[in-house]
């Protein structure tokens, strides 16, 4: 009984890192660009896809290199030729924008692969069960937790200990004085969009697995990342990592009490307790050019 509790709480983990690759893809075009990008669904919608198409040709480890490359080349594509156009007026207008854009891609790939659900075969290496004890869980879960950690790690390695990354910080506070320096942010606002974007190509491969792939699938998961990033907080890495574990320990932990009814309600109550004591979320960060 034991096992199956902690069993579900992971599993309840499991979904917070996934929204957790969505919704730092969603905070960082937000925080530097003002884009509200309700597209970035339509994206992991699109990872997926990819995946069922290139993984006959080069593999499943093939496609999870080469998928999240793949997006993020069509989310600088989607910057280049889109966003840049909305950066300095009113962000509700990039609202609408990404919600045509999401519709778009998912009538595209409704139209191309059909409307019923896929299955993805999952690799046989990682098939079967991992024993510690009386505990057993899925091998393949593992695999997807400690990829998810990884790019996480690797994002913030990036965004805290190189030159980039200073510049992307310091361009989300206050792009005026980035600008007087000499510095134009398009290119950085152009990688950002891949890095964030590719973020979400990833983690439609990753899920594609467990989950069935269909049309619609980003629009199931990305109001749940931006819970995520309401939660934690505009421009803040840790408040929306520690967002995605609450939201992740919270549907955990409901469903393995028998309460699975109320799991995705119960995550709404928490945004809901947050925003009413700390508006600005758990660790948001005060950005001027918002204010």
């Amino acid at each position: 009984m034991l096992g199956l509790f902690i069993a579900q709480v992971l599993n309840g983990l499991l979904d917070g890192t996934y929204y957790l690759l969505i919704a730092l893809g969603l905070s960082l075009i937000f925080s530097l660009g003002g884009i509200i990008n309700l597209a970035h669904g339509a994206f992991f919608a699109i990872g997926a896809y990819l995946a069922i198409v290139i993984t006959p040709y080069v593999g499943f480890f093939g496609a999870l290199v080469l998928v999240p490359l793949i997006v993020a080349g069509l989310g600088m594509l989607t910057e280049r030729t889109l966003f840049t156009r909305f950066y300095r007026i009113d962000p509700l207008y990039s609202l609408l924008l990404t919600f045509g854009l999401a519709m778009v891609i998912e009538q595209g790939l409704r139209w191309i692969f059909g409307a019923s659900p896929q299955n993805y075969n999952m690799p046989d290496i990682l098939r079967g069960q991992v024993f510690m004890g009386d505990f057993i869980y899925s091998r393949y879960r593992l695999f997807l937790i400690a990829v998810a950690v990884t790019a996480v790690a690797a994002l913030w390695v990036l965004l805290n200990k190189t030159s980039f990354g200073r510049i992307v910080r310091a361009g989300v506070q206050n792009p005026e004085i980035v600008g007087s320096l000499g510095i134009s942010l398009r290119p950085y606002l152009s990688a950002i969009a891949g890095i964030a974007i590719g973020l979400a190509g990833l983690a439609g491969v990753l899920l594609s697995p467990i989950h069935t792939v269909h049309p619609a699938m980003g629009a199931e998961i990305i109001v749940l990342a931006f819970v995520v990033v309401v939660i934690g907080g505009l421009g803040s890495f840790w408040g929306v990592i520690l967002a995605a574990v609450l939201v992740g320990l919270t549907k955990g932990l409901f469903v393995a009490v028998g309460w699975s009814t109320w799991s995705t309600a119960a995550i709404f109550l928490l945004m809901f307790v947050v925003l009413l004591v700390r508006p600005r979320g758990l660790l948001g960060e005060r950005i001027l050019r918002f204010e």
